[in-house]
């Protein structure tokens, strides 16, 4: 894998975002890089346990910008699909995989990060952590199962205002709005996570797959008549002068001037 680390430590596997250089952004190759790494994890009887985290400063800025600005000067809008789909893809995933999926988060988190974020049964965060629906800042709406996410988690009026406002949620308000399981100092983030999965380690793996089967049953049944309607609305967005205008504000670093065309 050339986007991402996937490691196994005895029962722990570890699947890193390894694109500091662009924030860890989001782009085709990463995204199928995770999910096939997501697979090895779940079909892996020794694995008990998944981590993700990511190197650099930033845990993930979302969707590569870099890659958007080629997608919309090539006028490549499929490509952009592709990336909404496949994101949506793994919060599907981590939601369905019958072993807890903990994520570790510094930095920004937005974007689809932030919505994966919510997908993983354990988030733990530094206290530099800041979670951002920034998609509203690209002419654009949350994907990765945001909105069903967010609001099953904090209510509907929070996460539409998060979506629209794309206000940073910090730390420790993530973790009194029950986004986030732990907040640590940084270098305290590794003995969080041990401390969480020794305590893991002392139940039973049937008993996870058990809650995690009966959290999808009762919450996420929908989840493709959902992901159908974000993929839609997605690809339409991304063809509005909108999108465009704010791609290019953003590359510019200067604010977007909406036209609502």
């Amino acid at each position: 894998m050339e986007h991402i680390i996937y490691q196994l430590e005895e029962d722990l596997a570890i699947l890193t975002l390894n694109r500091p250089e662009v924030a860890n952004g989001f782009h085709i190759p990463m995204c199928e890089e995770i999910l096939e790494a997501l697979t090895l994890a779940e079909e892996n009887s020794a694995v008990h346990f998944i981590l993700i985290n990511a190197n650099g400063k930033v845990f993930s800025v979302g969707g590569d910008l870099v890659e958007m600005k080629r997608a919309v000067d090539e006028d490549d809008i499929p490509s952009l699909t592709k990336i909404a789909e496949l994101v949506n893809a793994i919060s599907y995933k981590i939601k369905q995989i019958a072993k807890p999926v903990l994520m570790e988060v510094d930095g920004a988190v937005a974007g689809a990060a932030a919505n994966m974020a919510v997908a993983a049964d354990f988030c733990l965060a530094t206290d530099k952590a800041k979670f951002i629906q920034a998609f509203v800042g690209v002419g654009l709406a949350p994907d990765a199962g945001g909105i069903d996410l967010l609001s099953r988690s904090i209510g509907v009026t929070r996460a539409a205002q998060l979506a629209m406002t794309g206000e940073a949620l910090n730390a420790e308000k993530a973790l009194e709005w029950g986004l986030v399981y732990r907040v640590s100092e940084v270098d305290k983030l590794e003995k969080t996570r041990e401390q969480l999965l020794k305590k893991l380690r002392r139940g039973s793996s049937n008993s996870y797959a058990a809650i995690k089967k009966l959290v999808w049953e009762s919450q996420f049944k929908d989840w493709q008549d959902y992901a159908t309607l974000e993929l839609n609305l997605q690809e339409s967005l991304a063809q509005t002068e909108d999108f465009k205008e704010g791609v290019r504000a953003h590359s510019e670093r200067r604010r977007p001037k909406f036209t609502g065309k």
